[in-house]
């Protein structure tokens, strides 16, 4: 099984999970991801990150070997734009 791009992961991610934005970086075992999903409303980090991880399934543990994410809701995201 082939190391995945981060284009797939991006795919894997927003086949399981609403997102207003979603970026991907990686090189095909550690991926960093920024994710902005109105699910995340009223969810602590942990429970963000489960959501994600969810939404990966079985990809997380066969494909996936290291994943870093930022997890936002669309309004964080927008504040967070706002001050850079």
């Amino acid at each position: 099984m082939s190391d995945p791009t981060p284009a797939e992961v991006r795919n894997y991610i927003t086949a399981g999970l609403a997102c207003e934005h979603l970026d991907v970086e990686g090189d095909g075992r550690h991926f960093f991801a920024t994710i902005v999903s109105a699910e995340f409303e009223g969810l602590p980090r942990i429970r963000r990150h489960q959501r994600v991880y969810a939404a990966l399934g079985d990809r997380m543990r066969e494909q996936i070997h290291a994943l870093s994410m930022k997890t936002l809701t669309p309004a964080e995201f927008s504040a967070q734009a706002h001050h850079n």
